[in-house]
């Protein structure tokens, strides 16, 4: 179990906030094997993916702004994913950034929409071409997207298994194709349903402070906590105080229920908190 944290996107980074990330996870009784990987301290490694991918023409420089993309989109796009990219700067090379005079950002080229085999969801297919079309793997501020950054370092450090949010589906195809691209190993997929507020949205700052650092400063003990979330995943038949230890032999992804997780105010009281 890896710890990485993810601080390449400056303007949304908080002081203190991967202190607090590693605070949490100790109250939880949760631990990972090794140093955590800053990917800010990482450059170097981005940069040289990028740059195997100027060489196979696979990425090209895009000075398209978001809303320039925005008002190009003829359709609706989902609540987490970009309007679809309608190809305005597909036609240049990567030669041709040396003589763009604005900022710009680089965009793989997709060709196709690599299927794939969850743990979770079984056989999943995500038509990328509907969900953002071309994506951004170096962003104009001069730092690695999401995408290429998760690719290298996954791959650097041998990651077998990626578990997370069903929100991050239409992400793994697109991870998929930068693993082919650059010969790295793919590792393998399960994607869970998220935990939402009583109004189906996921789970945020309207529907109150749901923090762990909050739940912890309000006097909850770790072990409610931990009880809780196994009862959504179906490894207790009530949500009992437990600890990670304990769990360990329950630990089942075919039995998390494919509905996402309600957490209500009665839920958080239960457990002390409210």
């Amino acid at each position: 179990m890896l710890l990485r944290i993810e601080d390449i996107d400056s303007p949304r980074v908080k002081a203190g906030a991967a202190e607090q990330a590693q605070d949490d996870l100790r109250w939880l009784g949760l631990d990972w094997d090794g140093e955590p990987v800053v990917q800010t301290r990482r450059l170097p490694l981005y940069e040289a993916a990028l740059d195997r991918l100027k060489q196979l023409d696979l990425v090209y420089p895009c000075t398209c702004t978001r809303s320039d993309v925005a008002a190009a989109a003829s359709a609706p796009h989902a609540e987490h994913e970009p309007p679809t990219y309608p190809g305005t700067c597909a036609g240049r090379t990567p030669a041709a950034a040396a003589g763009l005079a604005v900022p710009f950002a680089w965009r793989f080229r997709v060709a196709d929409s690599p299927p794939f085999d969850d743990l979770y969801r079984g056989h999943t297919r995500v038509d990328l071409r509907a969900a953002g079309g071309d994506f951004v793997v170096w962003k104009a501020a001069g730092t690695p997207a999401y995408q290429l950054a998760v690719v290298t370092d996954d791959a650097d450090a041998g990651v077998t298994e990626v578990v997370r949010g069903d929100d991050l589906v239409p992400s793994t195809p697109r991870q998929l194709l930068l693993y082919r691209a650059l010969g790295w190993a793919a590792p393998a997929f399960a994607h869970l349903p998220l935990v939402v507020g009583p109004d189906g949205r996921r789970l945020a700052k309207r529907h109150g402070d749901t923090r762990l650092s909050a739940l912890r400063a309000a006097g909850v003990a770790p072990e409610a906590v931990v009880g809780l979330l196994a009862w959504s995943c179906g490894w207790l038949d009530e949500p009992r105080p437990a600890t990670p230890r304990e769990l360990l032999p329950r630990f089942r992804l075919g039995a998390i229920p494919a509905a996402p997780f309600v957490l209500t105010a009665e839920l958080l009281r239960g457990i002390g908190y409210g």
